[in-house]
């Protein structure tokens, strides 16, 4: 199977199980207040891994709830089973399932699936992105001023991104922080958001979004500008035309 296909089938139908498991939620934290995870999680996480190593059985698995497994071959699969957790807790409709795959080293496919919304982007490297099988693109705005961004934060580590918080919420038209790094890139590429930056990222969390914000055309970099990849931590995504104004407007990442 193509690897994109099998994303994206794969992501809508963990999706589907999250909506029918709503409201039979058995909730722990983690290693800090506010970051949760439920019987959910490790159910939706179980049934990916299960499907993708169907189709793809010498492929390396890493998955948030620990499915890790290393394979024969150059593919990975980067697996966030639920992102925004807190949300899904709490009846908030902002989460989603988020799918990537890689290739030599190399985001090659993704897919994001938010249920509640019935939303489900895709983004193949060379490929273009799409939203329910359309293609989206950045916006245009050109300054941070006219602007609506985006961060994310564990209540725990607000200290860590507070001031930049505070910076752009002078700076910019408006300020959000919906709780899913995932589907806050996928607003930046359809251009719903005009940049998202955040601190204490793993890797299922941008993988799959931060491929389908460069294939809709946008611009993807470490917070401070250097080159991006997934293990690194921090993420600025935006529609490339702010992206040098938000980069002097964050601080350094121990700001």
């Amino acid at each position: 199977m193509d690897p994109l296909q099998c994303a994206i089938e794969t992501a809508t139908e963990a999706g589907r199980l999250l909506r029918r498991r709503t409201g039979e939620l058995s909730i722990g934290e983690k290693s800090a207040r506010g970051d949760l995870v439920t019987a959910a999680d490790r159910e939706s996480e179980a049934f990916i891994v299960k499907r993708l190593l169907q189709h793809f059985p010498a492929a390396s698995i890493l998955g948030e709830e620990g499915s890790s497994r290393v394979g024969a071959s150059g593919e990975r699969w980067i697996v966030d089973p639920l992102d925004g957790t807190t949300n899904y807790a709490h009846g908030y409709p902002l989460y989603c399932v988020s799918i990537g795959y890689e290739r030599d080293g190399a985001m090659y496919a993704g897919a994001v699936y938010a249920p509640v919304l019935d939303e489900l982007y895709a983004g193949q490297h060379g490929g273009g992105a799409t939203c329910n099988g359309k293609p989206i693109a950045v916006s245009h705005n050109p300054t941070v001023g006219q602007s609506l961004v985006c961060t994310g934060f564990i209540p725990a580590r607000y200290e860590r991104n507070g001031a930049n918080f505070a910076r752009l919420s002078k700076r910019a038209q408006a300020v959000r922080r919906d709780g899913s790094a995932a589907l806050d890139l996928c607003f930046v590429g359809c251009g719903r958001f005009d940049a998202f930056w955040e601190l204490d990222l793993a890797p299922w969390d941008v993988a799959a979004g931060s491929l389908i914000v460069r294939e809709a055309g946008g611009r993807v970099s470490a917070m401070d500008g250097t080159s991006f990849g997934v293990e690194d931590g921090s993420i600025l995504a935006s529609n490339g035309l702010i992206h040098h104004e938000m980069i002097g407007a964050l601080g350094s990442e121990d700001s």
